[in-house]
């Protein structure tokens, strides 16, 4: 494969992480403070930021057959067309006040989602093996940009118009207008149509039997999943602990760019480590990250705690990411990612509806609210912990078994 082509598809998709990405942390943000002001149960005020995962679920695997058949870029350019629809949908929500109508928006949100989480995968299409780690780690980098570009968009728009937040909604839309620009400059080949004669590859049931790859989404799952748990609770703690708006934008903020920001060095630590090592040093720190939000809910443990939070999640991701694109055959591509991202936002979708409840409607306060949400790591950590140990004591094969 050209390394040159390889380097140009890694710098338009850092770009479109970039942009596109900024749309992630704004929703994050406004999400469940906008789901909180509409829903008649405050239990259900992170519902929002829930159905976009689950719209990211459902249409995960559709969208990488489609790929599979019509091109990376196609697939990206329907990704954000649903993330400016669920954006238009969305602030239509907000003006009339309807709850219903603002999670339709949120559930279309869910096809920019899945689109977006196939930027990583793009990435190693046209790299070489031993680039692929690095253009994986650089294309989630980009998302160091987004970090910064989307809470001050949501500092400048969250109020911009009488209801709140429905500037942040428009400017969503701008966001996905301008960025999928981007994929014009994407050089990646389509799928060659397979032959009649050509291998098939493993069924999805072989698929998930593999070690590598089940651990891997396993990891994957996990990883995602309890950032997600922490951080959509995250602006509902800090405000519900007598915290200003500004303050949990601050903070989101700086949990994303602990996200990224790793990013420009993770891919050169799992050459040299190992990816099982760096996979169990993301756990690691994702536990410490619990550790250090049931210690206290003053402004440092917030910070403290969703920074560790971020690089966690990014060691975890990315070495589960690099573990899953070296343990299939190019003939499996579609159907492993789009069943991994299955396997992963179902997670994602289930840690997400329970963040709002515990930290809602657990002990009555959001301390005690703050706190379940945090203990209830624990189950998922041992889960992806005893995973990778067993991994690590079966026989050494070859990664794509």
């Amino acid at each position: 494969m050209s390394e040159t082509r390889a380097k140009r598809n890694v710098a338009v998709l850092v770009a479109a992480q970039a942009i596109l990405g900024a749309q992630m942390p704004m929703i994050f943000i406004v999400g469940g403070l906008a789901g909180q002001s509409l829903a008649s149960n405050v239990c259900f005020a992170t519902l929002p930021i829930s159905l976009i995962i689950v719209g990211s679920m459902v249409s995960a695997s559709p969208l990488a057959s489609f790929m599979q058949v019509f091109g990376r870029r196609a697939g990206f350019f329907v990704g954000a067309a649903g993330g400016a629809l669920g954006g238009a949908i969305g602030a239509l929500g907000l003006w009339l006040a309807s709850f219903p109508i603002f999670l339709a928006g949120s559930f279309l949100t869910g096809v920019y989602f899945a689109a977006h989480n196939f930027y990583r995968f793009a990435a190693a299409d046209t790299a070489s093996e031993a680039f692929r780690p690095k253009a994986i780690s650089y294309v989630l980098a980009g998302g160091l940009i987004s970090a910064l570009i989307g809470p001050q968009i949501v500092k400048l728009t969250s109020e911009a118009y009488v209801i709140p937040f429905l500037g942040t909604y428009a400017a969503v839309i701008a966001v996905n207008v301008l960025g999928s620009g981007l994929f014009f400059f994407l050089d990646i080949p389509k799928p060659a149509k397979p032959a009649e004669d050509a291998p098939v590859g493993r069924t999805r049931r072989e698929l998930v039997q593999s070690p590598r790859i089940a651990v891997a989404m396993i990891c994957a799952m996990v990883s995602y999943a309890l950032m997600n748990l922490v951080m959509t609770s995250t602006p509902l703690a800090v405000v519900g602990c007598g915290f200003a708006q500004a303050d949990a934008a601050n903070i989101v903020s700086a949990h994303v760019l602990a996200m990224y920001v790793p990013s420009f060095f993770t891919g050169h630590v799992i050459a040299r480590l190992g990816v099982e090592k760096v996979m169990g040093l993301g756990l690691a720190i994702l536990a410490a990250a619990g550790v250090v939000a049931l210690s206290g809910v003053e402004l440092a443990n917030f910070y403290v705690a969703l920074i560790l939070l971020g690089i966690g999640w990014n060691f975890g991701f990315i070495g589960a990411t690099t573990m899953l694109s070296g343990a299939h055959r190019p003939e499996e591509r579609g159907r492993v990612q789009g069943l991994n991202d299955v396997v992963v936002f179902g997670g994602v979708t289930v840690a997400s509806l329970a963040s709002g409840g515990l930290m809602n409607c657990s002990g009555g306060t959001a301390e005690a609210g703050w706190a379940a949400v945090n203990i209830a790591m624990l189950p998922l950590l041992t889960l992806a912990g005893a995973a990778l140990i067993w991994l690590a004591l079966r026989p050494r094969r070859q990664p794509a078994e």
